[in-house]
């Protein structure tokens, strides 16, 4: 893996327990990040967005008002969201299945698991600098393309014929 020089992001860090943002704040630092800005929920996140060129979001699931997943919904389909590509990392303790899927479906870019440790979190960024997704815009999805590998087919192209 590159190591790479990530002094120029702009991370915006939204998460509600203060002892948290501290630990990803203090990582972020520590791999050279210089422009950080912290929310302690949905709502703040999406009013420091309006002002901040964030080049990623780091977003807790669980928070008060507006938890990460309605964020990341309103970052991706709001009217007057300022960057509907924005990476988003979605930060949390629940890793069941059905959340990874239901935040996947939301949009977001990566998941990262707490606990959280300074290599996890350098990974989600590398993925993001190394294997950017194509964005899809669609009636009910709004977001990173959720598919990682590239399915192979083996059958009559259907698509080319349809036009």
């Amino acid at each position: 893996m590159e190591a790479y020089d990530l002094s120029h992001l702009n991370i915006l860090v939204a998460e509600d327990n203060q002892h948290m943002r501290f630990v990803i704040k203090t990582i972020l630092k520590g791999m050279g990040v210089r422009t950080l800005r912290e929310a302690a929920d949905g709502s703040d996140a999406l009013k420091i967005l309006q002002t901040f060129p964030a080049d990623v979001m780091i977003s807790d699931w669980l928070m008060e008002p507006l938890d990460g997943l309605e964020l990341t919904r309103m970052v991706r389909s709001a009217t007057d969201s300022k960057n509907p590509y924005l990476p988003v990392i979605m930060l949390t303790g629940y890793t069941e299945i059905a959340r990874v899927k239901e935040a996947r479906d939301a949009g977001v870019t990566e998941f990262l698991a707490k606990p959280i440790s300074a290599q996890n979190v350098y990974h989600r960024l590398v993925q993001i600098i190394e294997r950017p997704r194509g964005f899809i815009k669609a009636t009910r999805f709004v977001g990173p393309d959720r598919r990682r590998k590239a399915a192979r087919f083996s059958g009559e192209e259907r698509r080319a014929n349809a036009a």
